[in-house]
C-alpha cells in the first residue's frame, strides 16, 4: 500500500475505472501475500532438515509470523465480498516485498537471541505475544465488520461501526500496526523492528486517506473519530 503525500496506490476505492492491466482482486491478494508464508516455511523446513533445533523463543516467533500470513494469504481473500481489480504494477511491488520480507524475517528468527538456540521464553516474549494477539484480534474483528457492511447484492460504501471503528477510521490498519509492533518486541531484532516501522509508514497514511475520504463522503460521519490513533490522530 504505497502512499506518499497526495499520491497513493490506486487500488480499492482509489482505483481508476479505466486502468488496464489489472488482476482479479482475490487472486492478486493471495498470490502476492502467499510468499510471506511459503518462504519462511521453506527456510524453516530447510533449517530443520540440516539438523538445527529451534529454541522455544524461535518456535514462538515462527508460529506468530506463519499464523498471520497463512490466514492472510489463503483464507482472508476468499472471505471478502467483491473487490476491485488490482493493477499489475502494485501486485508486482507487493509480491517483491513479500518475497524479500518473508526471507528476511525467517533468517532473523533463526539468528534470534544472543544467548543462542537454547533461549527460553522471557518477559519480552510474553509481552510481545500479548501485544501481537491484541493487534491480531483487532485486525480480525475490523475485517469482519468491513466484510459485513454490505449485504449480498448491495453496492456502495457505508460507515463502519463497532469495535475499533468507534475510535478510528482505520481500525483494521491499527490492529495490524499493533500486531507487528508486538512481534518486533518479542523478536528484539532489527529485521522485525524494520518491518514494524515499515508497516506503520505504509498503512498509516492509508488510514489517514480513508479518514479524509469518509469525512468528505458522509455528512454524518462521527466527528469524534480519529484516523489511526484513538483520541489523538
Amino acid at each position: 500500500m504505497l502512499t506518499i503525500g497526495k499520491f497513493f496506490a490506486g487500488y480499492g476505492r482509489y482505483s481508476h475505472k479505466a486502468r488496464r492491466f489489472c488482476l482479479n482482486a482475490k487472486v492478486a491478494w493471495m498470490t502476492q501475500e502467499m510468499w510471506s508464508a511459503i518462504i519462511p516455511a521453506a527456510v524453516l523446513l530447510h533449517a530443520l532438515q540440516r539438523g538445527q533445533q529451534l529454541s522455544p523463543a524461535q518456535a514462538l516467533l515462527f508460529a506468530m509470523f506463519l499464523m498471520h500470513y497463512t490466514w492472510r494469504s489463503f483464507a482472508y481473500p476468499w472471505m471478502q465480498r467483491g473487490g476491485k481489480p488490482m493493477p499489475v504494477y502494485i501486485w508486482l511491488m507487493a509480491s517483491a516485498f513479500c518475497v524479500f520480507n518473508g526471507y528476511l524475517q525467517a533468517h532473523g528468527i533463526l539468528q534470534h537471541g544472543a544467548e543462542g538456540r537454547n533461549e527460553g521464553i522471557r518477559l519480552h516474549h510474553v509481552l510481545g505475544l500479548a501485544t501481537w494477539v491484541a493487534g491480531w484480534a483487532i485486525n480480525l474483528h475490523s475485517d469482519h465488520i468491513l466484510r459485513n457492511l454490505r449485504q449480498p447484492g448491495e453496492s456502495g460504501y457505508k460507515i463502519p461501526r463497532g469495535g475499533a471503528f468507534e475510535w478510528v477510521s482505520g481500525g483494521n490498519y491499527l490492529g495490524e500496526i499493533v500486531e507487528w509492533a508486538g512481534f518486533a518486541a518479542a523478536a528484539g531484532s532489527l529485521p522485525a523492528a524494520a518491518f514494524a516501522i515499515f508497516t506503520l509508514c505504509n498503512i498509516g497514511p492509508r488510514a489517514w486517506h480513508h479518514h479524509q475520504w469518509y469525512k468528505k463522503r458522509f455528512d454524518d460521519y462521527p466527528c469524534n473519530r480519529r484516523a489511526l490513533i484513538p483520541f489523538v490522530l
